[in-house]
């Protein structure tokens, strides 16, 4: 889950490689990071990493067959952590060489109606100017039925009440949904790419 081996990268012609990038700063962005985690690696051929931002080299995307990142939401936009990261995708940009990779998206607010479609949008925007090819998450996966979204997966994490207390992390039916993320971009992965 930490650094990636680029020489293992390069073996194994019939995985496919995913990798899940986050930005988190009071552990929930990383609970949900980690289901959709849970999620991909359920796939058996996925070889699947899980990378914070500060630890993740935007170079190793050219390498990945689908990329899904996230972050909190501040104020309906991302955060200044996981902007920072993505900025930083310019020059594969120029190269085009995330074109055609699945992408899909993630993140937690502190509020109902605090933005969590407006952060998923903007997280969706760079992937699009990528040319990646979105996956969401559609009403007919279960753990969508009733409590989702299309963009991706975005979860209410309430505020707590002091500062003192443990954190509001995601509950059960967002890991739910975190894990059937991950899983739905596994599978598309490999149907795009069966190798």
């Amino acid at each position: 889950m930490g650094k990636i081996d680029e020489e293992a990268l390069g073996q194994g012609g019939h995985t496919m490689k995913i990798i899940v990038v986050y930005d988190s700063e009071n552990g929930h962005t990383e609970a949900l990071a980690s289901s959709i985690y849970e999620g991909a690696t359920s796939h058996p051929y996925a070889e699947v990493h899980l990378q914070h931002v500060n630890q993740a080299n935007p170079n190793d995307l050219v390498h990945m067959d689908a990329i899904i990142w996230g972050c909190p939401g501040h104020f309906g936009t991302i955060s200044s952590g996981m902007k920072t990261w993505i900025d930083q995708l310019g020059y594969l940009w120029a190269q085009g060489k995330l074109m055609n990779k699945i992408g899909a998206v993630f993140c937690t607010t502190a509020t109902v109606h605090g933005g969590i479609e407006a952060t998923m949008l903007n997280l969706i925007t760079p992937m699009l100017h990528q040319g990646m090819i979105i996956v969401g998450l559609p009403g007919n996966v279960p753990e969508n039925a009733l409590y989702g979204s299309y963009y991706g997966v975005g979860v209410t994490c309430p505020v707590e009440a002091s500062p003192n207390d443990p954190p509001n992390l995601p509950k059960a039916n967002d890991l739910a949904l975190g894990r059937a993320l991950g899983k739905r971009v596994a599978e598309i992965a490999f149907k795009m790419n069966p190798k």
